[in-house]
């Protein structure tokens, strides 16, 4: 246990902060400070062919050691967090033998992580937990993941008598603000299917996500001195306000669940003379996800009738549902579901609402489910990782690789 929780917690002191308003790759020069400590200790613990480009991305081999044909597989997680919350000076706390009551993450600040608002703190009653001290993130998404993959590549180095193929591990740089597979090399990996440990809770299995896309509004209008403004104002507030107030009325985030498709207007600011609107839109179905965007289109369309064509519209497709390439291969699923069922867990199949580097991996060429990492609560100041989920996704990694060298 104390091996992973140090690799973890020197992982997490690291600030890997992404920056969407960057257009470098890593968004951040303060990602290369924990990419470079990661290529050293995949070297470190016997890894081969271990390379990171000028771009972060990392990548290291481990070499089968059975005599028979295997499918390459894949591990991947990334190492950037959020920018939605700080990630500098983490100060991890630990907490063994969780008694099922609050913790005090700051006592200075009054910030309690309570069973009562975040229920699944009662799942890991007994355990050891690994929090935050109230005033950053923790990390875990997905400094977790990449722990969980080099300590299962360690393990696997330690024990030869566990039989498994070639294995591919590789971690990415700003996936927190969706580019992590943007410069992802698919062929230089050279897997046949991968893996991202980047879920939730224990026993999460994913296939599944959101298509989404994005898109702007940009309004013009007309100021005129409002004494005398009949029929010639045209206010760019009041015009973005009847776009919004046009879009179906429930079916927005804190509306919807599942696998409910949704519009979520996450910018907006104006004046009289300009105004602009930055929304998303998610829906698992490809079908619906298209109607979405067309009903955007047609809401613009019959406003810009009225205040002649003084709205702007673009529509940018982000990624799609995964579901669409990973069911012709549904075995890789499979492999993961036998997997944990084996080590005693029981699998949670659902849609991530949500996107994931395997979203974008899989449509370039290499399917790849989605399996948990153990944290809670992530892109915050509440959120938390139980040791013991680590520690069971490690076996998982490990069950899938005896698994592949079977089939």
């Amino acid at each position: 246990m104390q091996n992973i929780i140090d690799r973890f917690i020197g992982y997490v002191k690291i600030d890997t902060q992404s920056d969407a308003s960057s257009k470098t790759t890593p968004s951040t020069k303060k990602q290369w400070v924990l990419a470079h400590k990661l290529v050293e200790e995949l070297e470190q613990i016997g890894m081969q062919n271990v390379t990171i480009d000028e771009n972060a991305y990392i990548m290291a081999t481990l070499p089968s050691n059975v005599d028979h044909e295997v499918p390459t597989i894949g591990f991947i997680s990334h190492f950037d967090t959020t920018p939605d919350f700080s990630g500098t000076n983490v100060n991890p706390q630990i907490i063994k033998n969780y008694d099922g009551k609050d913790i005090i993450l700051n006592k200075e600040q009054n910030i309690v992580l309570s069973p009562q608002y975040f229920e699944d703190l009662l799942l890991y009653k007994g355990q050891t937990l690994i929090t935050t001290d109230g005033t950053t993130l923790l990390g875990a998404d997905d400094k977790a993941g990449v722990a969980e993959i080099i300590t299962a590549m360690e393990y696997l180095i330690k024990h030869p008598e566990i039989k498994h193929g070639r294995i591919r591990v590789g971690f990415t740089p700003d996936e927190e603000i969706g580019r992590g597979a943007h410069k992802f090399d698919v062929p230089a990996f050279g897997a046949e299917w991968a893996y991202t440990m980047d879920g939730s809770q224990i026993g999460e299995l994913e296939y599944e996500n959101f298509n989404a896309a994005e898109a702007k509004m940009s309004i013009s209008g007309k100021s005129v001195h409002p004494g005398y403004a009949k029929d010639k104002m045209v206010n760019a507030i009041v015009v973005a306000n009847e776009i919004v107030s046009r879009l179906p009325k429930n079916e927005v985030p804190e509306k919807t669940t599942d696998r409910d498709g949704f519009f979520h207007v996450h910018h907006m600011n104006g004046e009289i003379e300009n105004a602009e609107i930055e929304l998303i839109i998610r829906d698992h179905d490809r079908t619906k996800f298209e109607e979405r965007k067309l009903l955007l289109e047609h809401i613009v369309q019959n406003l810009n009738k009225s205040y002649n064509d003084c709205i702007t519209l673009k529509i940018h497709d982000q990624y799609y549902n995964m579901r669409e390439k990973i069911e012709p291969v549904f075995h890789i699923v499979e492999i993961a579901k036998e997997a944990m069922q084996a080590i005693g867990i029981q699998p949670i199949i659902k849609p991530i609402r949500g996107g994931t580097d395997g979203s974008q991996l899989s449509f370039m060429g290499l399917p790849c489910p989605n399996i948990f990492a153990g944290g809670h609560n992530f892109h915050g100041k509440y959120e938390y990782v139980p040791v013991e989920s680590m520690q069971k996704a490690v076996k998982v990694i490990v069950k899938i690789c005896e698994l592949t060298a079977k089939k």
